[in-house]
């Protein structure tokens, strides 16, 4: 009204954030069928010594899938693997359903450049919800490509990417297959459920326990420049990755938890590895007392 002309300035909030539906019924779909599906079926039919076998086998093959390779591999080139161990890796992380390791990477090294601010993908300064799940569901306005670039540098990273939807689909398909040929359709059913979704989601929420627990709750020893904390809980079911408040110190050392007595089978494969010739250049930190 006193004929100055004024404009609206619209910032790329938090708040400003879409769903991502694809993502979320994705996610949604998981969780109703682990929540509801796995107890009912087993309730109903019970589960086989198969079913537990191949459950427990493949949680731990999708898991170190997770923090041998994408995480302390890909991401902190903490060591340099045989081809085909790195080969094995990248099929076992595309079960965990996390991605392809050149976005999980690119993702995770953008958490440590950026920890605690908005740029932080799982941000924990946003609360619980967001660093363990939310921030899958939304997009995101920090999404920078310089992040990815030294992944895409890589012809095998490249090829898991390209082939992400039949490995993931492959990480349902072995369950399934396995359960027929053991007992019919039946049982094809309940390996499925407890071995494959079931399965998948308790991998899916073990990890994401690193990104909101591990930020939230514990000790920090090492380092109190971020939020990271060291949970050995968590470590307990996620082969050694707990020890996160280690891990922000020492980003590029092998071994989260560092003392013998540290749970951490992820460090006890890799140095298995070496031992074998099949990993080399193991990074390990000085830590200062």
């Amino acid at each position: 009204m006193n004929g100055v002309k004024t404009e609206t300035v619209v910032s790329l909030a938090p708040e400003m954030r879409t769903l991502d539906y694809p993502v979320v019924f994705q996610f949604a779909f998981v969780t109703l069928v682990a929540l509801i599906g796995v107890p009912l079926f087993g309730y109903l039919y019970d589960y086989t010594w198969l079913d537990w076998t191949l459950f427990g086998v493949l949680y731990v093959i999708t898991g170190l899938g997770i923090t041998v390779g994408y995480h302390r591999l890909i991401s902190h080139r903490s060591f340099e693997s045989h081809r085909w161990l790195k080969f094995a890796l990248l099929i076992a992380g595309g079960w965990a359903l996390q991605n392809t390791a050149i976005k999980w990477s690119a993702d995770h090294v953008r958490h440590h450049a950026r920890v605690d601010q908005e740029a932080d993908p799982y941000n924990a300064m946003r609360g619980f919800w967001f660093s363990h799940v939310g921030w899958l569901f939304v997009s995101d306005p920090y999404a920078d490509d310089k992040y990815e670039a030294q992944f895409r540098k890589d012809p095998l990273l490249l090829w898991q990417e390209r082939y992400y939807v039949p490995i993931v689909l492959s990480g349902f398909a072995i369950p399934l297959l396995a359960g027929f040929l053991h007992g019919g359709w039946r049982e094809a059913i309940g390996c499925f459920l407890l071995a494959g979704v079931g399965r998948m989601f308790l991998v899916l929420n073990s990890t994401f326990c690193i990104n909101s627990v591990c930020h939230l709750w514990g000790d920090q020893p090492h380092s109190q420049a971020n939020s990271s904390r060291d949970s050995w809980w968590v470590s307990l079911v996620t082969f050694g990755e707990g020890y996160h408040n280690y891990h922000h110190a020492y980003q590029r050392d092998y071994r989260n938890g560092p003392m013998w007595y540290n749970f951490d089978p992820s460090k006890w494969l890799i140095f298995a590895a070496a031992q074998l010739g099949l990993a080399s250049n193991l990074q390990r930190a000085t830590v200062k007392n």
